[in-house]
């Protein structure tokens, strides 16, 4: 597929990444550096100069391009770069669009320009935040089915009852209907089958319906409900998303910022949350204004180093009962603090961005695409969860999945079917219309590439 790239920043860059090795890709970015160096690392082509220009597009051959993809900061050159696209042919268009004041006018922009998919980084973060904070237990939560099931983050932590327990002994023993599709232990990730053994320090992801999972969770005893009182240091686009989101769902939010003018604003947006200005790096500070009671700690200020300080001290002095969540966006600082076990929860816009149009993207790239309708990416990549539809026609309805002949590295992890959620046993079969989560280690286009 011929893929152009409007902007070489953090997602045009992680964008690159993932698509280069698949598709032809023409990166596009005003910065002659950032196009130089993008083409020094990865296959791909580039162009300087300004990506909604029509001169600029036609150099980059957009005209052949199968989609276009405007990540630059502005919202107004990624809207107008897609609308140019889209009159030289382009099928598909996807904008970074970040200004809150125009999220009224998606539908249209959608509608009547032509939009193929409109992204707002800092929303879809503050959405993945509150997802956490509903279920704190975990280290991150991804949906499928609009939330009927749910695909868990979790680590094993030193002493823990899963310590050395078999995968089979451990699903005879609970009374809840989950699955471990996925294990991550020191680097090394496998699709474990039942005589795989639990070890502490393992990652585990777990797919279930929500009330399964909070009886799993319980059965270790280390179930968290979901958090009343958040307090959200930086008072950033993230924060109006994610306090507005927490509102909503009746908790009690303080936001905490040196700026006096963004608090003076947010305090306007936000009549519902209590709004301070000050240092939220200061210990006594966050005393005063209750840590020790709160439930969860954001830190979403614009400085990744400030977040993992934070996070890191109220993790530390109050870690047992406050879930801590911090965003960082350099890759190789989440690679630290994941390793490391530094945060409960790290969050990257960049990072949520990218798995939204990398999705659109798989989602184009065969006849029934349309049928992929959520895909999560785990263990930093290392592992795809697909859900499909499955069509009318699939060769392997109503055979049981004990006899069929599935790829290897490859695990169905659950099945939705009329809004019912079925863990998968060797006795169940898939029937059409059916929601199916697919858990691999390869990469699946369609629901019919999960047989040999």
């Amino acid at each position: 597929m011929e893929i152009i790239i409007i902007g070489a920043g953090k997602v045009g860059m992680e964008l690159t990444k993932q698509l280069a090795a698949d598709h032809n890709v023409t990166v596009v970015d005003q910065n002659a550096q950032l196009v130089q160096n993008i083409i020094n690392i990865y296959d791909v082509m580039g162009v300087c100069g300004n990506g909604a220009g029509y001169e600029v597009q036609m150099e980059a051959q957009v005209d052949k391009a199968e989609l276009l993809i405007a990540t630059t900061s502005s919202d107004e050159i990624n809207i107008l770069a897609c609308l140019v696209a889209k009159k030289l042919g382009v099928k598909h268009t996807i904008a970074r669009i970040r200004n809150p004041e125009y999220e009224k006018q998606l539908r249209f922009m959608r509608e009547e320009m032509g939009l193929s998919m409109s992204i707002n980084p800092e929303k879809a973060a503050a959405h993945e935040i509150a997802r956490v904070l509903r279920f704190p237990a975990a280290m991150k939560v991804e949906t499928f089915s609009k939330g009927r099931l749910e695909l868990i983050e979790y680590r094993l932590p030193e002493a823990s009852v899963l310590d050395g327990v078999k995968l089979l002994d451990l699903y005879k023993s609970i009374h809840a209907r989950v699955l471990i599709c996925a294990v991550d232990r020191k680097g090394e990730t496998t699709i474990p089958s039942g005589d795989f053994v639990l070890r502490a320090g393992d990652k585990i992801y777990l797919t279930a319906a929500p009330e399964q999972l909070a009886k799993f969770f319980r059965h270790l005893g280390v179930f968290r409900d979901k958090a009343s009182t958040v307090m959200i240091v930086g008072a950033s686009k993230i924060c109006y998303y994610l306090a507005s989101e927490l509102l909503a769902m009746g908790m009690s939010v303080k936001v905490i910022d040196q700026n006096e003018q963004r608090c003076v604003e947010m305090g306007e947006r936000l009549p519902g949350a209590l709004v301070i200005v000050g240092d939220g790096t200061d210990s006594e500070l966050l005393m005063e204004e209750g840590i020790e009671e709160t439930d969860a700690f954001v830190a979403i200020t614009g400085i990744d180093e400030a977040n993992i300080l934070m996070g890191m001290r109220v993790a530390r002095e109050y870690g047992d009962g406050c879930k801590v969540v911090a965003k960082i966006n350099r890759r190789s600082l989440v690679e630290l603090v994941s390793a490391e076990s530094m945060i409960d929860s790290v969050v990257s816009a960049a990072t949520v961005t990218t798995e939204l149009i990398v999705q659109y993207v798989r989602a184009m790239e065969s006849a029934s695409g349309a049928k992929i309708k959520t895909l999560h990416r785990l263990v930093d990549g290392a592992v795809e969860a697909l859900e499909f539809s499955v069509p009318a026609d699939a060769p392997f309805i109503g055979i049981t999945l004990k006899d069929l002949k599935l790829k290897s590295g490859l695990l169905l992890a659950g099945i939705v079917r009329g809004g019912r959620i079925i863990i998968p046993s060797g006795s169940d079969a898939l029937q059409a219309k059916d929601d199916v989560i697919v858990v691999t280690t390869g990469t699946l286009q369609e629901v019919g590439d999960i047989l040999e």
